[in-house]
């Protein structure tokens, strides 16, 4: 049972970030009941499929943020500039302007990405889509639309590594601020 007042969003936003700290595979027993506040007996009650359950909900969590904030708005957008203003936007804001690891993409890289595969590939797979979706809509041809769709995912990434690597979270904004206008940008990919 939760703690009297305690969400299970806030504890699987407490998981969250100890996966983002320490990696699927350096988040301890022990930094997890840290870190929600939760004991092992009432963890197992919660996530009895253990460790992989709770980082399971946690990416179930991402996926839904992102359906909902930057994956959905994209497919249903009339004005291109507005939703890539507002994918932008919502992208800044989840990832705290750079300061806040991918948590998708340390997934991917990590020793744990053959147990989530599914859910990694469909989240950067539907980022793709819905973004191509808009820039088809916005006049591009489909190939150009998919190659900058692929970009701006590859730019947001790689924002993100390098401005954590570097400690400079104006990689990051800088990035996203060129990303709007390549994205706008007339017809060549």
């Amino acid at each position: 049972m939760l703690k009297k007042g305690v969400e299970r969003r806030e504890v699987l936003r407490a998981l969250g970030e100890v996966f983002r700290a320490h990696g699927y595979e350096g988040a301890s027993l022990t930094l997890i009941t840290e870190a929600t506040g939760l004991g092992k007996g009432s963890l197992y009650h919660l996530f009895p499929g253990g460790k992989e359950q709770m980082a399971a909900e946690v990416l179930a969590d991402i996926d839904g943020w992102f359906e909902l904030n930057i994956y959905a708005p994209l497919r249903e957008a009339s004005d291109p500039a507005r939703a890539i203003a507002a994918m932008i936007a919502g992208v800044d804001q989840y990832f705290h302007s750079g300061d806040r690891v991918c948590l998708v993409g340390m997934v991917a890289l990590g020793a744990a990405r053959d147990t989530f595969a599914a859910s990694v590939d469909d989240y950067f797979a539907r980022w793709q889509a819905a973004l191509a979706q808009l820039l088809r809509r916005s006049g591009l041809s489909r190939s150009q639309a998919q190659r900058r769709a692929e970009d701006a995912l590859l730019t947001i990434q790689g924002a993100l590594v390098l401005a954590r690597a570097r400690n400079d979270a104006g990689i990051f904004r800088r990035a996203l601020s060129d990303l709007t206008a390549r994205l706008l940008a007339g017809g060549s990919p």
